[in-house]
């Protein structure tokens, strides 16, 4: 078992004995560089990929084949020249082309089992990538990087960013994107065309609360027993979805503040769903220690899951924070802004905190094995 963390600082990969309960941190890779999601490619065991964003070097692709040993860089998409029509007063000019660059690459999605060369690319601004040769080449995705929209789409706090993408594990044409601040889509032909999916869910900082668009979704989990259910964390609170994200619910209100930015559902606990709730002022634990709360959607009841003595301080979650593995009592894994990583090795019924100061975590994944 391999938990896979992205830092502000670089790549760690921790390894875990069959119990997950002792861990090793291993040597740090992409050193001083912002990595906002390492992902393992479950097709292809021992491939890792990382969204690497430095501030010298621009964002890269880096893929390793050997499980986080080494890394090397692969191709990195860029956006197409499209073409600007003049102005009507020099309307005799010819076009000129312009781009838009990528600023941060954000979330790498490998592609179904019966696509093995598959993987899929969010960034910054707005931009969705495919790619069908395990990316030595990307290929923009239209319908989102020249939506007719997108011109009115606003950057959340982090960016403009597309930072979640989902498959359907039944349909490969089925797939489903977040953007901040902008909501969720929903593509049923391969990518050709999306619409959006945000009925329901509130958008408390415009003046028309429940719009089309306009929704910072933060975080988005799939019911691995149920792909048409979703769980959603978003600005506006806490979701969930039984019909594809055609409409959501909130389910946070007995929560209080139900502010937060991750949300996790663990292939072995169908129904159930991980949040970690923050104030939503200073985007931190609210309750004065480490909390994460249970959703189950079969009782529609919430469970905290931690003690107040058990790790006491103000802790912040970015979206990519939470994972859970695809064992039995699920394993919860939670990364926070100040370099925590906790474990939960039985489904939330005890914690233990890694014995190891990361720089403020991005992103936390699982290496299942095999």
């Amino acid at each position: 078992m391999q938990i896979l963390v992205g830092t502000r600082k670089g790549t760690y990969v921790v390894e875990g004995d069959g119990r997950r309960r002792s861990w090793k941190v291993g040597s740090l890779s992409h050193e001083g560089s912002e990595v906002f999601h390492v992902v393992a490619d479950p097709r292809h065991p021992g491939d890792l990929y990382a969204a690497v964003n430095s501030g010298f070097w621009g964002p890269m692709v880096q893929r390793s084949r050997n499980g986080g040993r080494s890394w090397s860089e692969i191709a990195t998409p860029l956006t197409p020249a499209r073409k600007e029509r003049k102005p009507e007063f020099n309307s005799d000019s010819p076009s000129s082309p312009v781009t838009r660059p990528v600023n941060n690459l954000w979330h790498i999605e490998p592609g179904l089992a019966g696509e093995p060369k598959v993987l899929y690319l969010g960034a910054d601004p707005h931009l969705l990538f495919r790619s069908s040769d395990l990316g030595k080449s990307w290929e923009p995705i239209a319908a989102i990087n020249d939506h007719p929209d997108r011109k009115g789409w606003a950057p959340g706090f982090g960016g403009a960013c597309l930072h979640t993408i989902l498959l359907d594990p039944r349909d490969a044409r089925r797939l489903y994107v977040g953007m901040s601040s902008v909501g969720t889509f929903r593509s049923d032909d391969g990518g050709a065309s999306f619409r959006p999916t945000n009925k329901g869910v509130m958008a408390p900082f415009l003046p028309t609360k429940y719009p089309e668009t306009g929704q910072c979704v933060h975080h988005v989990a799939i019911d691995a027993a149920d792909p048409d259910t979703f769980y959603r964390q978003d600005h506006g609170g806490m979701y969930v979805s039984h019909n594809r994200m055609d409409s959501w619910v909130r389910i946070g209100k007995p929560l209080g503040d139900d502010f937060g930015f991750g949300v996790a559902s663990p292939a072995s606990a169908p129904g159930k769903a991980y949040f970690v709730r923050l104030d939503g002022r200073a985007r931190v634990t609210g309750e004065g220690h480490f909390q994460v709360h249970e959703w189950n959607d079969t009782t529609r009841r919430w469970r905290k899951l931690l003690s107040p003595k058990a790790f006491p301080g103000h802790f912040g979650v970015q979206r990519e924070g939470i994972a859970t593995d695809n064992l039995d009592p699920a394993g919860i894994y939670v990364g926070t802004t100040t370099g925590q990583l906790f474990v939960s090795p039985d489904a939330g019924r005890s914690w233990r905190l890694v014995p190891f100061q990361f720089p403020g975590i991005h992103s936390v994944s699982v290496a299942n094995p095999p």
